[in-house]
């Protein structure tokens, strides 16, 4: 199913229109939190590719705590968290390293 299409409903029985409605509402917040995960790394690996230590190091704490919360509400898997969190710290460190020279 594309984004953003509603699920299909084939039967009318009650308990199905109601798991579908709680299906939308479940993919509506997924998604809200998917985007403020999404939006927070691009803020933070923009700041790293500018070279601007000083805002790259104050987006790194908000991006780490977005990611956190996603693991917590089931968005992002626990490895995959961690991967992003790796990865976006090494960078960082580099950037400093690099300021530092």
């Amino acid at each position: 199913m594309a984004q953003g299409q509603a699920t299909k409903i084939k039967k009318k029985k009650k308990s199905v229109l109601k798991r579908a409605a709680q299906s939308e509402q479940r993919a509506e917040v997924n998604r809200a939190n998917r985007t403020r995960v999404r939006t927070a790394i691009k803020k933070l690996r923009g700041a790293i590719t500018a070279g601007d230590v000083t805002a790259a190091g104050n987006l790194l704490n908000p991006t780490l705590s977005a990611i956190d919360q996603a693991i917590t509400k089931n968005v992002l898997h626990e490895n995959t968290a961690n991967r992003y969190k790796s990865r976006l710290t090494l960078a960082l460190n580099g950037l400093k390293a690099k300021a530092a020279k």
